[in-house]
């Protein structure tokens, strides 16, 4: 049985949202956009704890209401884990609401900092340091929550590649 939801976790600027909509497509489900981007495009990148847990609040809400509708698979563009991330980046710290947070994906694929960086208004973590500090803590979150995951890395239309054949191989090991 393949993975129901599917969630793309990594750093900024590594192919999550290029790759969802292709994997949404090649597989037959629906995608979920990352509402922190919208929410970062209407309201700023001056975040604080409280706009984190109300972006974390508000996609979860949204994949909830598209697994009711018999969303399968569902694509998730980040979730509740990756916005807890961005909390340990930002202020070294978390609300207690991420640490509740239960309602994993069935996968998740870690997606590599192999591919450059990109400026767009809403991304902060550009340097090779923090772009590192940001994988390693994307890592750690997967492991701490004890998730099922895969690496995906790798230029082009190998790393989409590499991302089918991770969903294929969860789907075989279920």
């Amino acid at each position: 049985m393949s993975p129901r939801t599917i969630c793309l976790h990594g750093p900024e600027s590594v192919g999550k949202t290029t790759i969802a909509k292709r994997l949404a497509a090649h597989f037959g489900g629906q995608m979920l956009d990352e509402y922190g981007r919208d929410y970062a495009e209407t309201n700023g990148i001056m975040f604080t704890m409280r706009d984190l847990v109300e972006i974390a609040e508000t996609h979860d809400a949204k994949a909830e209401a598209m697994l009711a509708a018999g969303a399968d698979p569902l694509i998730l563009d980040t979730d509740p884990l990756m916005t807890a991330v961005w909390a340990d980046m930002l202020f070294a710290k978390r609300d207690p609401w991420f640490d509740a947070w239960q309602n994993t994906a069935d996968l998740y694929l870690l997606f590599d900092i192999d591919l450059p960086w990109i400026k767009d208004g809403t991304r902060m973590f550009g340097t090779d340091p923090l772009r590192r500090r940001f994988f390693d803590l994307s890592r750690a979150e997967l492991e701490r929550h004890g998730v099922r995951w895969a690496l995906v890395s790798g230029q082009g239309e190998a790393r989409f590649a590499n991302a089918v054949a991770a969903i294929e191989a969860a789907g075989r090991a279920c």
